[in-house]
């Protein structure tokens, strides 16, 4: 059997330790899934994803000079998943709205209108900044 790296195989859980799972593969091999390569989330206890005696698809990722295996469920997981689509396939999605905190104005035609509505911002801006200094004033003391 081929046990070289990117190799996917089944195998079982033999024993969980703290740092990961051994698991038994094909003609006497086993390996060792690290922690960090059980899943695709954060793993503090390998007794949520994994039972010893489970089946499972694991995926070489090296061997050492003494022929011990790394291995990875996490891995050998996304490589079931579809690929995703090419973004030129995708649909064009709609621009996003800027927030805005005040109701659709049409745009004054003349200077005098124009200076009429910037009178008006500008007299709700100070009011609201008064009420502010008001408010935090009154605290202060």
């Amino acid at each position: 059997m081929d046990y070289s790296p990117g190799t996917v195989l089944e195998g079982s859980v033999r024993s969980i330790a703290s740092f990961g799972a051994f698991i038994d593969l094909p003609e006497g091999k086993s390996g060792l899934v690290h922690i960090s390569e059980i899943a695709s989330t954060y793993v503090t206890d390998i007794r949520q994803h994994l039972t010893e005696g489970q089946t499972v698809r694991v995926k070489v990722l090296n061997a050492d000079e003494r022929g011990r295996l790394s291995l990875s469920i996490k891995q050998a997981a996304e490589r079931q998943t579809p690929p995703r689509p090419n973004p030129a396939e995708r649909p064009a999605r709609r621009p996003a709205r800027a927030a805005s905190f005040q109701p659709a104005r049409t745009e004054p035609e003349s200077f005098e209108e124009k200076l009429k509505q910037f009178m008006a911002d500008s007299n709700s801006k100070i009011s609201g900044v008064r009420q502010y200094e008001h408010k935090t004033r009154s605290r202060k003391r």
